[in-house]
């Protein structure tokens, strides 16, 4: 296979497509989708997101400390690119999308969304600058999942919920399992 080389640049793809919910000490809030965000660490939980400086909703993120990772699905794909290339400067995300403003069990400013399977509220503990975006390290302080989801048995079947990807631009359904954790060394029965 002939490859080409590229000059450097992030192409770790996919990436969860995410709806960040926030808000200030006044009261305003807003909804400013990201892809940069991921997993810290399990304990304690931790995760970050990456965001510009300009961005309307980073002086929010810095000032509150706190923000909500509001997991997005197919039926919210609309809403998610739409928050994604307005500014909280000039419109009103939630009017605009129909969203609902929820309650967040641990945080004082940020809302989640209530139409998200998942909502993940996390304190900010640190802030690395690290040239075009800023990473916001954050604690996992509480987690919301949508009864919807949850099976007879009590297990919450997150694959379900028809959660989606982003993708050098492009947004994604998962598509179908191909394997479990752990299944390219377990053992056959007979």
């Amino acid at each position: 296979m002939a490859k080409q080389t590229w000059k450097p640049g992030n192409m770790v793809y996919p990436l969860p497509a995410v709806m960040v919910s926030c808000g200030d000490k006044e009261g305003k809030t807003n909804i400013i989708t990201i892809a940069w965000t991921g997993t810290i660490c399990t304990n304690p939980a931790m995760l970050y997101i990456s965001v510009r400086p300009e961005r309307y909703s980073y002086n929010m993120l810095k000032e509150s400390g706190e923000f909500v990772v509001n997991l997005t699905t197919e039926a919210l794909a609309k809403a998610t690119d739409y928050c994604g290339v307005r500014s909280g400067r000039d419109v009103d995300k939630w009017k605009e999308t129909g969203l609902t403003r929820g309650k967040a069990n641990e945080l004082l400013f940020a809302p989640i969304i209530e139409e998200c399977p998942v909502n993940i509220e996390c304190k900010v503990t640190e802030i690395k600058e690290l040239g075009s975006h800023h990473m916001f390290m954050a604690e996992v302080v509480s987690v919301q999942v949508s009864d919807e989801y949850m099976n007879e048995t009590g297990k919450f079947c997150l694959n379900e919920t028809g959660l989606m990807a982003y993708s050098h631009g492009e947004y994604l359904s998962l598509g179908k399992q191909i394997g479990t954790f752990g299944y390219s060394v377990k053992k056959k029965r007979n």
